[in-house]
């Protein structure tokens, strides 16, 4: 047909054009599409044209509209240029049924969209252009009758599903609701079984308890009657440990008192000259033997029978050496008086005779011992001029603490500041010596040395001076003597090393301050008799804790300290003192000699050779003494100090081991081995943190 074929030519003339080279959507900007890219494109058909042609074209050249047959030759001419139609061919009745209505009843949008004329290129394209929008809407229109179908038979079968669902969930809970149910029962009857069971179990309990609980009952009868026997035990034990306690204290107070009248008889001019030594030795050494006793009861507790039983005898011994002692001296009274009448019987006879010549008469035998040896007993009392010089010692100790009465004594604010300020300046440098360096040694040294010397020393932040009182010095010089002690006491007691430290600085103080040696020296004799040597004696009246402070032994609400304790004190102060009679001061005056040098400690040691040993007493302060003095004594008396040692070892040792309890042999096996090294060697050791010249240069 030959209008067929001028459709296909008006397409092949759009699709050359330069609008139909452009690819047209409506939905272009959702898609996102590049523009540009689609017009470089070849220009595309689309896929309704091919049914347009054949079903839609042929229906329109049939019925041409007006336009065509009134169209003018230039319109005809001109495709391209526009014209006014009324509407589009929509209307035709070939397109009746699609498009009078909508599936909802109301006039297609379409239709009322192009009721007005528009202004088109070509008619033929509008056409074509209408039938593919006609197209379009019918099948959009079909999808949504089918989409509504589609969803009304999904909301069909999701209302069957939701039922059956329903229908499913009901039988499931009756399944659960019967499952819980039997296992409910099961449960049940579980317990009740478990319950019997366990109630059967707890009868079988009850009766088992029952059974042991009368066993307990019994045992434990038996164990409160045992634990009352016990205690009825122990307390007859502690009745009868009191009761030989007081007993032993009734001994000792009674060999004590013997022992006063042995050396009250000692003490009598009137008496013939009789050898009492022997008496006053054995005297001393039961005395001994009674204390070591009380020593080491107040360290285990109560005396034993065996140790009771041996005060026992001892007292009797003492009462027999008493009675032997009076017959003795009765004896020695009974010759006398035989001999002064033998005398007198001669002078008469003589002066009857009235010879002219007189008769010279012998000299008296010299004072020999028994069998002509000398008398090889040892004292019990220190030498007058020892006991001399204690004394002395400690009358000046008093007259300083009364010098500075005022000041300790005062209520001023004030005054107890500046005592507090100064006794933290002259106790605190000395509780800081120690073996670091000889710089800091130095510099606690010239501390000290200052604060005695009346400058002004730094001590807690402040300033502090002597010249602050006008008994500042006497009480600095007191608490700083006190204090060396104290570290003795203290200090080297628990550490032997330290004693070299302390004693340098003491002995460069004393050399600078002479005053604070004689202190030391007091306090040191106070604390620790057995450094003078001193053996304190008893004395009639004289209460038993009096009597041991005496003897060095701190006592505390009449608990008296326990024998390793004090034995422990006693060494630390010996060793101070053996230290310090052996160091000087190496910034000193060279040409001056030691204050308080090695002689003293000869003397020292010379006088408790003199003396009865005391026991576990002894034995320990003479290898503490020895331990750091005996080489610096070695070198300075040589033969005669090994003559000591090995008087020492033949004639000492056996004194000291017979009044040694075997309990005590500790200290003495010390000593002896200590010995019996050196002399084996033939040489006492340099005493372990003696101090070099090295320590000086750090």
């Amino acid at each position: 047909m030959p209008s067929e074929g001028r459709c296909w030519e008006t397409l092949q003339a759009l699709r050359r054009s330069d609008k139909g080279r452009i690819c047209y959507h409506r939905d272009w900007l959702l898609r996102g599409e590049d523009v540009l890219e689609e017009c470089m494109s070849l220009p595309k058909l689309s896929s309704y044209s091919g049914w347009v042609v054949d079903h839609v074209l042929p229906h329109m050249q049939e019925n041409p509209p007006p336009s065509e047959t009134s169209a003018s030759p230039r319109s005809t001419s001109a495709l391209g240029q526009p014209s006014f139609v009324p509407k589009s061919p929509v209307g035709d009745p070939a397109f009746s049924p699609a498009s009078s209505a909508t599936p909802n009843g109301t006039t297609d949008k379409y239709e009322s969209q192009h009721t007005e004329p528009m202004v088109l290129q070509s008619s033929q394209g509008i056409k074509v252009e209408g039938c593919i929008r006609m197209y379009e809407l019918l099948h959009r229109m079909k999808g949504a009758e089918g989409l509504r179908q589609w969803q009304e038979e999904q909301e069909s079968q999701a209302r069957a599903l939701s039922e059956m669902a329903s229908e499913q969930l009901k039988r499931f809970d009756e399944r659960k609701e019967l499952k819980h149910h039997k296992e409910f029962q099961d449960l049940r009857e579980v317990m009740e079984k478990s319950s019997r069971e366990a109630l059967g179990q707890q009868e079988k309990l009850k009766a088992e308890h029952h059974h042991r609980a009368k066993i307990l009952n019994l045992k434990l009868r038996e164990a409160e009657q045992q634990r009352l026997k016990h205690v009825e035990r122990e307390r007859l034990r502690k009745e009868e440990g009191q009761i030989r306690l007081r007993n032993l204290y009734a001994l000792q107070e009674e060999v004590l008192h013997l022992s006063q009248q042995l050396d009250a008889t000692d003490q009598r001019r009137d008496l013939p000259r009789v050898d009492l030594s022997a008496f006053r030795t054995r005297g001393n050494q039961l005395c001994g033997l009674i204390s070591g006793i009380i020593r080491a009861t107040s360290e285990n507790g109560f005396p034993t029978a065996e140790e009771q039983a041996v005060a026992e005898r001892a007292l009797q011994e003492m009462r027999d050496l008493l009675v032997n002692l009076q017959q003795e001296i009765a004896r020695a009274c009974e010759d006398r008086r035989r001999q002064d009448e033998e005398e007198a019987q001669v002078k008469r006879q003589e002066s009857q005779v009235q010879q002219g010549p007189e008769v010279r008469k012998e000299p008296p035998a010299s004072r020999q011992g028994p069998g002509g040896k000398l008398n090889k007993d040892l004292q019990v009392k220190v030498q007058d001029s020892t006991m001399q010089w204690y004394q002395q010692l400690q009358e000046a100790s008093s007259q300083c603490v009364l010098a500075f009465e005022g000041l300790s004594n005062s209520k001023d604010s004030q005054a107890k500041k500046i005592k507090m300020d100064l006794q933290k300046a002259a106790t605190i440098p000395v509780s800081q010596i120690s073996t670091i360096a000889g710089s800091k040694l130095k510099e606690i040294f010239d501390k000290i040395h200052s604060l005695l010397s009346g400058k002004p020393v730094q001590s807690g932040g402040r300033s502090v001076s002597v010249t602050l009182n006008p008994q500042g010095l006497d009480f600095v010089q007191y608490k700083l003597a006190e204090k060396f002690v104290k570290q003795g006491e203290e200090e080297v007691a628990s550490h032997h090393e330290a004693a070299f430290p302390i004693a340098v600085v003491a002995s460069g103080i004393w050399e600078l301050h002479p005053r604070v040696g004689d202190l030391i020296l007091a306090h040191l004799h106070r604390k620790c008799p057995y450094s003078v040597p001193f053996y304190p004696a008893f004395k009639e009246g004289m209460a038993l804790e009096d009597y041991q402070r005496m003897l060095g032994y701190k006592v505390t609400d009449s608990i008296v300290e326990q024998q390793d304790s004090f034995l422990k004190r006693m060494s630390g102060m010996i060793r101070l003192y053996a230290a310090i009679i052996q160091l000087r001061w190496p910034y000193g005056n060279r040409q001056e000699i030691h204050p308080h040098g090695l002689n003293h400690g000869w003397r020292w040691l010379a006088q408790i050779l003199n003396m009865e040993p005391l026991s576990d007493v002894t034995a320990t302060l003479l290898f503490d003494f020895l331990e750091v003095c005996g080489n610096a004594l070695m070198t300075q008396y040589q033969l005669q100090f090994w003559k000591t040692m090995l008087l020492i070892k033949e004639d000492y040792f056996p004194r000291i081991e017979a009044i040694t309890s075997p309990g005590q042999m500790g200290s003495f096996i010390r000593l002896k081995q200590f010995l019996e090294k050196c002399l084996q060697r033939k040489e006492i050791p340099v005493p372990k943190g003696f101090l070099t010249s090295s320590f000086w240069r750090s």
